[in-house]
């Protein structure tokens, strides 16, 4: 198993990629705290994975409160004894037109999904150091680092700021061993997403500008996690592997058939 005994924080692990990289990971060999907001979802998955054999623990956070997240990592070197791996993934949405987003939204998304993920990198690389054996952090970000949709531009402008800051971290902790990278999704068949694409127009609309003609699964980001955590991927830092289903490289739409996707 390529991530044995490896100590593994993941954020946003109630559901989602969030648990998709969970459960991929206990299946690799991997010990890990599963730190959620969501309580109720948060202890569900982790009694769902310890259920099938995984050692699993569950801890509420709040990724945008430094005292959460350093009680966090505390938590985590004392049920495992140190801390190998971070999946830097809890994210909020919040939708509204440009001149309409309140400063609250903009606020709240950038305090989860941008400082949320300095913080939490910042403490776990601390903890990385202080071990003196490297490790490996995994951000969250997006296409939509790169690419704009109306109506979400705080979570687009803090997809941006993950990529700046994976890359700041690669160069920075280099010398400690400690190797930094992302995933960008492109539309990932989350229960949020589903519920989006269910309408027909929605559908159309995504599968227009995704030339393999299908969205991606939870599972297939957890994959890559787990490459960008293990040993396989020990010569990559400060990149960002984009799982989009070619959506990037487009620059056109394409005919979508109907029925297809799912």
């Amino acid at each position: 198993m390529a991530l044995t005994d490896k100590s593994t924080i993941i954020t946003g692990g109630a559901g989602g990629i969030g648990f998709a990289c969970a459960e991929r990971f206990a299946k690799e060999g991997a010990r890990i705290m599963i730190a959620d907001v969501d309580v109720e979802n948060g202890e569900a998955a982790a009694a769902r994975l310890r259920d099938a054999g995984g050692d699993v623990q569950f801890r509420r956070t709040d990724t945008g409160n430094k005292s959460d997240v350093d009680g966090l990592v505390a938590d985590t070197v004392e049920a495992f004894g140190r801390v190998d791996v971070l999946i830097n993934n809890a994210a909020i949405l919040r939708m509204a037109g440009f001149l309409d987003i309140t400063e609250d939204d903009f606020d709240d998304t950038v305090r989860v999904n941008l400082k949320g993920y300095f913080l939490c990198g910042q403490a776990v690389a601390r903890q990385m150091v202080a071990q003196g054996e490297g490790g490996a952090i995994v951000n969250m970000s997006s296409v939509q680092a790169v690419l704009s949709v109306p109506t979400i531009l705080p979570y687009v402008v803090c997809k941006g700021g993950v990529n700046q800051l994976t890359t700041s971290m690669s160069v920075e902790l280099a010398t400690e061993n400690i190797r930094v990278n992302a995933i960008g999704p492109g539309t990932i068949l989350t229960e949020m997403a589903k519920s989006l694409l269910s309408d027909e127009a929605a559908r159309h609309k995504v599968l227009s500008r995704t030339p393999v003609g299908r969205c991606g699964d939870p599972e297939e980001i957890a994959s890559i996690a787990v490459f960008l955590a293990s040993e396989e991927s020990s010569y990559v830092t400060g990149q960002c592997i984009y799982a989009d289903g070619g959506r990037l490289g487009l620059n056109y739409t394409v005919p979508v058939a109907e029925g297809a996707g799912f």
